[in-house]
């Protein structure tokens, strides 16, 4: 009896393994030459990212390429752990911050295709404490001074950042230690933190001004949970995750998947890799905010977070399910800062802001290879990604480092990441 029963587990196991590979591929699988790509060339890209994470720049990386929906390169480096007894697998699993804000704008957009909201409809409609809203004009934190804001604000304005919210003053100011006071971080809730939020004076009328920001688009999550009437993670889960099969998604990390969590790391005086002080980061797998955070709370994975990409390359639909139309995509990619003067955000004037990522406007401006409309975005903890368009290009760089904004910081990644993935193409 013993023997059928280790016989038949075998077989459960090893077919448990097959599905489980097949699964991790997020994509079909093509020859680099096959979609446009020279495979030395893309080499180039491999010795770069072995480099820095052999000498010790960066822990590890997970970087993914794909052209016309094929994966033409998929490759892990270094390790996954500050201990080095992993070696980085393709499948682990990074906090990805910033690049959330992305999957909230197409949560947004979901709503606008079933006429529950238009993007420029005033936050006040469904959040009514926005109403009435003032513009700081002086005073102190204790006692400040506003008048009213000109305009209300508009969902557009929370997805594009010119919604107002005072987050850019300088760290002594007195409307920032305002906002400090508010400990908008501490909110238990979305509901707890939009309630926060309405409370505190913007720093410029609505529409007036890019700066970016999480808060106004912790205030768009909130508008999907109560359009929806669910919770911003289960909303998520129905309308974009579970639809696109990214089963490595999420504000949290179940216990049987943490060990494939990458290790966040910073640099110390000596310039070395270590782990960030207690309570910088939360403990691996935990969620990151008390609330479901939609500007920066998602664990992902390069392979999830590459069928969101194509995705939204595809016009919004993949393999049979379709989580937006055509025109709702186009929409997102669009500069929504053209009524600026310049019309380009804060940090580089070569690029303007869709509906949760940054959109290329001037190739030569920017300094690097790729292509005018291309779309995309970054997470503070060395996640980066871009989807081009008119190259039919998906790109997916996946570190886990917080800078320190000093001199021994390691390099930068994204411009010759992004150049060494653009300099393979050959058609």
């Amino acid at each position: 009896m013993t023997r059928p029963i280790r016989s038949a587990l075998a077989t459960m196991l090893l077919a448990t393994a097959l599905t489980s590979a097949e699964a991790a591929a997020p994509l079909p699988s093509a020859a680099p030459a096959a979609e446009g790509f020279a495979p030395d060339r893309l080499q180039r890209l491999h010795t770069y990212l072995d480099g820095v994470t052999q000498r010790g720049d960066y822990l590890g990386a997970v970087a993914l390429v794909a052209r016309h929906g094929r994966i033409v390169d998929w490759q892990a480096y270094g390790w996954r752990d500050l201990a080095h007894t992993q070696k980085m697998p393709k499948d682990a699993i990074f906090r990805i911050y910033s690049m959330t804000k992305t999957v909230t704008a197409v949560a947004v957009l979901t709503l606008m295709e079933e006429g529950k909201l238009t993007i420029d409809d005033p936050v006040e409609k469904y959040l009514p404490e926005f109403a009435h809203m003032g513009v700081w004009t002086g005073g102190t934190a204790a006692q400040p001074q506003t008048r009213p804001a000109e305009s209300a604000i508009t969902i557009r304005q929370l997805l594009s950042h010119t919604a107002g919210f005072a987050t850019y003053f300088k760290s002594d100011a007195e409307i920032t230690r305002l906002f400090d006071s508010a400990q908008l971080g501490q909110s238990p809730d979305l509901k707890e933190y939009a309630a926060r939020v309405a409370r505190l004076p913007l720093g410029h009328d609505p529409g007036a001004q890019f700066h970016y920001d999480g808060v106004p688009v912790q205030v768009a999550s909130r508008i999907v949970e109560v359009v929806s009437g669910m919770p911003y993670d289960r909303y998520l889960q129905t309308h974009v995750f579970g639809p696109l099969n990214m089963q490595d998604t999420g504000f949290e990390v179940p216990e049987s998947k943490r060990a494939r969590i990458a290790d966040m790391t910073t640099t110390d005086a000596d310039g070395k890799l270590t782990a960030p002080a207690a309570g910088v980061v939360p403990a691996p797998g935990q969620r990151m905010n008390p609330y479901f955070s939609g500007a920066g709370g998602l664990y992902s994975t390069a392979a999830d977070y590459a069928r969101f990409a194509q995705m939204l390359l595809n016009g919004g639909s993949l393999d049979g399910a379709t989580v937006l139309g055509r025109k709702s995509v186009e929409l997102m990619m669009l500069n929504h800062l053209s009524h600026l003067n310049p019309p380009v955000h804060e940090f580089t004037p070569s690029e303007g802001f869709g509906l949760g990522g940054s959109v290329l406007l001037d190739v030569a401006r920017k300094g690097r290879l790729g292509s005018v409309g291309a779309f995309g975005w970054s997470g503070a903890g060395g996640t980066y990604y871009t989807i081009d368009p008119r190259e039919q290009l998906v790109a997916i760089l996946m570190t886990q480092h917080l800078p320190q904004g000093l001199p021994h910081d390691p390099p930068k990644l994204p411009n010759k990441f992004y150049n060494l993935v653009y300099q393979g193409l050959t058609k």
